[in-house]
């Protein structure tokens, strides 16, 4: 089996949608030998955030000499850098590999009561298979939908970080926050320590309520450690961070926007954690650490003549900070936005959103499963300068032959469109 063949197969496992619940991971874990007792975890849920925070602590560990791999998603280049040591990709064949010793478990499973697994329990068992078998000092692991019935909630990490939560997968995770809540606080375990960036009461109720029962020690910004925003500079956001006993120099994040110091300093306070866990820990790497972070598509400058910036807001709450970001940056700028989206999102509040700031709105679609047809989105927005565009490389060619220097390129929407597009500026 090679590569190609390998993602097929994978990719041939969509067809059985979300099936929440983890029988199937724990049926798969034990036929494996639990792969997933031999590594050191940490795992990351919320709704925005989650592969940034991920990314920030990283960074930080790998400045401490540590190796570290990372489960990630959805990619944004190419399908194997879900599954990474160090921020280097898994290799073709290893991919290969490790189908062939998921492939004959998952058609086991489909002559048990809990039937075949889905595509993204296949990539978790990968990725934890993978891992095992790697001399690495830690593995990170994001959530995918959730986190209570999640399949990466097969693993009993040394620490659990919860980012913001926000109305997002409503029809899978509930209608409130109180119920994303709950889901998020599922990744909570027995005397874990967890730390959330959220801020809302009553998330901050549910999430403390779930770690009040499991014995867990919770901490929140503002109560534990404290980060402030100083200024936003030409090369990103520069920022303080306290803890009880602990004030590190002025940092500066290369990732834009205010919502990426809370992102930062969740990272942070993980690493003091760890550091008060035993493990080696220097602080003057920190600022390393955080200056060395780079995480493609969130808010990611790709051209500078003409300036275009990529950003993979996809729900109400990321759009919110994007839009808070390009003021912060781009005020002085005329914003030419590109939008195209999925159609289990709330594509007409992030519009009217996005309307506020757009001298210029771009509509168009891509290749996907879910993708909305560009006139679908045009029903939901008015605007004085609308362009419909069904070919979207078209459309930004288009695009930047009127650009000038007093101009901004903002490409944004699903993240699956932004993956799509990037290829263009690689």
């Amino acid at each position: 089996m090679n590569y190609y063949e390998a993602i097929q197969w994978i990719h041939s496992r969509e067809k059985f949608k979300v099936k929440p619940g983890l029988n199937r991971m724990k049926w798969m874990m034990e036929k494996l030998d639990h792969p997933e007792k031999k590594i050191t975890t940490i795992h990351i849920a919320g709704t925005n955030g989650k592969g940034s925070t991920l990314t920030f602590l990283r960074n930080l560990l790998q400045n401490q000499g540590y190796a570290v791999g990372s489960f990630t998603s959805p990619y944004i280049t190419r399908f194997s850098e879900r599954i990474s040591i160090n921020g280097v990709p898994i290799e073709d064949e290893e991919l290969a590999k490790l189908v062939l010793d998921i492939q004959p478990l998952a058609e086991q499973l489909a002559d048990t009561v809990w039937g075949e697994p889905t595509e993204f329990e296949v990539i978790t068992a990968m990725a934890i298979l993978y891992f095992s078998r790697k001399p690495l000092d830690f593995v990170l692991f994001e959530a995918g939908l959730g986190g209570r019935l999640d399949s990466t909630n097969i693993i009993q990490p040394v620490l659990s970080i919860i980012t913001n939560i926000g109305l997002d997968h409503m029809g899978i995770l509930g209608d409130s926050y109180e119920r994303i809540a709950y889901e998020k606080a599922g990744i909570i375990k027995e005397k874990t320590p967890v730390i959330t960036g959220a801020e809302r009461d009553d998330v901050l109720h549910v999430i403390n309520h779930k770690a009040a029962e499991q014995h867990a020690p919770i901490f929140t910004i503002g109560e534990g450690f404290t980060s402030i925003h100083l200024e936003s500079v030409q090369n990103g956001e520069c920022f303080s961070f306290s803890t009880t006993d602990y004030e590190a120099p002025v940092l500066c994040s290369p990732l834009k926007g205010e919502h990426q110091v809370k992102n930062a300093s969740l990272a942070l306070y993980a690493m003091e954690l760890l550091k008060a866990a035993g493990y080696t820990i220097d602080r003057r790497h920190y600022g390393t650490g955080i200056e060395s972070t780079f995480w493609p598509a969130r808010f990611e400058k790709v051209s500078e003549q003409p300036q275009i910036i990529l950003d993979g807001a996809h729900n109400q709450e990321g759009t919110r900070a994007l839009i808070k970001t390009m003021i912060k940056h781009y005020n002085d700028k005329r914003i030419i936005i590109m939008y195209a989206a999925l159609n289990d999102k709330p594509v007409e509040e992030m519009l009217t959103q996005l309307k506020g700031i757009a001298d210029e709105l771009w509509l168009t679609q891509f290749d996907f499963p879910k993708a909305m047809k560009a006139e679908e989105i045009s029903q939901l927005i008015t605007h004085n300068r609308l362009y419909v565009r069904m070919n979207y490389k078209q459309a930004l060619e288009e695009i930047k032959q009127t650009m000038n220097e007093s101009d901004v390129l903002l490409i944004t929407g699903s993240l699956y469109f932004i993956s799509e597009i990037r290829k263009n500026f690689e």
